[in-house]
C-alpha cells in the first residue's frame, strides 16, 4: 500500500506540471506567430498575360498592335458539349493545336475534363493521361499553352511542361493546394466566378442583381488568393459565362462588363458557343459550331471594352473580327 505522503507529493507534482503546460500554452498563445519569409526572388509572370499588348500583327498594310489576346480551345476529352470526342486521340489534338494557331490562336487551351452542365469528374491521372503528352509537344514547338484544370497535380506538371497559364474554372475552390502551384511558379491564373461543379452548378444559378454578385463573389476570391500569397499581376478574372448562370443573365454579365473591368485586373471573356447563343445568330436548336459568328461578335465587343483575352472554339471568325478593327483603328491615327 501507498503512504498518504507519498501519494499527496504525486499529486503536488501532477498539479504543478498540469499548471506550467497551462502557463506555457497562455504564453504561446499571447506571443506573435513566427512567420516563415519566403527570401527566393519571385518567379516571373509570364510575358502573355502582363504584357498591353501581343506581337504586332500587319492588317490592311499596317502594323498593328492588339490587346485582346485569343485563347484557343482544345478539349482533349470524349464528353465536351461541343466537341467531345473529335480531339481525344493524341495525333488529332496535336494537330488541331496546330490549326488554331494557324486560324488566329495566340496561346492554346488544353483541357481533359468537361465542364459541361451536368458533367461529371474524372479521376486526376485519366485527366492528366489525356492533357501531360500534348501539353509537352505543343510547349516544344513553340505554342504558348494554359492548361484548363481543376486539380493542382495536373497543373503542376503542366506548368512544369511548360504551360503558361493555369485556368482554373472553380478559382482555386475545388483543390486547396492549386494556390500554391499558381502562387510558387509565378504562372498565370485564371480566375472564375463559381458556385460549385457542373454537375449541381444550376442548383446555384439564383441572383437578386447578377452583375453585383457575381462581381462580389469575383472580387473576394481575388483577395483570399492575395492575402494567400497569389501575385496581383497573375491574375485574370472571368465572370463565367454559362456557369451557374441561365439564360439572361449571361446577356446581363456581358452587359456589366465594365463593372468586372472596374476591378482593375484583366478580364477573360469565354462565351464561345455556350447554350445562351442557341438561336441568335443562327436557327433555334442548330449544332454548337453555328454559333461562332455570334461568338465572335461578342469577341469584338469584348476586345473593343479592353478585354484582355476572348476564349473560343474556332479563332478564324474572331481573328478576321479583331483584323477588321484594327485596321479601322489604325486608319483613324
Amino acid at each position: 500500500m501507498t503512504d498518504l505522503p507519498t501519494r499527496r507529493a504525486r499529486r503536488l507534482a501532477e498539479a504543478s506540471s498540469a499548471r506550467d503546460v497551462e502557463l506555457a500554452s497562455r504564453a504561446a498563445a499571447a506571443e506573435p506567430p513566427t512567420v516563415a519569409i519566403d527570401l527566393r526572388a519571385p518567379a516571373p509572370v509570364p510575358e502573355i498575360v502582363t504584357a498591353s499588348t501581343r506581337a504586332d500583327r500587319t492588317a490592311a498594310g499596317r502594323t498593328v498592335a492588339d490587346g485582346t489576346r485569343v485563347m484557343g480551345i482544345l478539349n482533349v476529352t470524349p464528353d465536351s458539349f461541343s466537341d467531345g470526342g473529335l480531339h481525344q486521340a493524341y495525333d488529332a489534338a496535336v494537330a488541331h493545336a496546330r490549326r488554331l494557331v494557324a486560324d488566329g490562336a495566340d496561346l492554346v487551351d488544353v483541357g481533359g475534363e468537361s465542364t459541361r452542365p451536368g458533367a461529371e469528374r474524372v479521376p486526376v491521372d485519366v485527366e492528366q493521361q489525356r492533357v501531360l503528352p500534348v501539353v509537352r509537344q505543343l510547349v516544344s514547338e513553340g505554342i504558348a499553352v494554359s492548361v484548363d484544370t481543376m486539380n493542382a497535380a495536373t497543373a503542376e506538371l503542366a506548368v512544369e511542361a511548360g504551360a503558361v497559364i493555369v485556368n482554373d474554372v472553380s478559382g482555386g475552390l475545388a483543390d486547396e493546394d492549386m494556390v500554391r502551384v499558381v502562387r510558387d511558379t509565378g504562372v498565370g491564373f485564371v480566375v472564375m466566378h463559381w458556385r460549385g461543379h457542373s454537375d449541381r452548378m444550376y442548383r446555384n444559378a439564383e441572383y437578386v442583381h447578377a452583375v453585383d454578385e457575381v462581381r462580389r463573389e469575383v472580387e473576394l476570391r481575388v483577395a483570399e488568393l492575395i492575402v494567400l500569397g497569389v501575385r496581383q499581376e497573375q491574375v485574370v478574372i472571368d465572370p463565367g459565362l454559362g456557369f451557374a448562370k441561365q439564360g439572361v443573365q449571361n446577356w446581363e454579365i456581358l452587359a456589366g462588363y465594365e463593372r468586372f473591368a472596374s476591378i482593375g485586373l484583366p478580364v477573360l471573356v469565354a462565351a464561345s458557343r455556350k447554350r445562351f447563343l442557341d438561336g441568335v445568330g443562327s436557327a433555334a436548336g442548330a449544332p454548337p459550331r453555328d454559333r461562332d459568328l455570334a461568338t465572335a461578335a461578342i469577341s469584338l465587343l469584348a476586345a473593343e471594352r479592353g478585354a484582355w483575352g476572348v476564349r473560343v472554339h474556332d479563332p478564324a471568325p474572331t481573328r478576321a473580327v479583331l483584323d477588321v478593327w484594327d485596321a479601322w483603328r489604325a486608319a483613324r491615327t
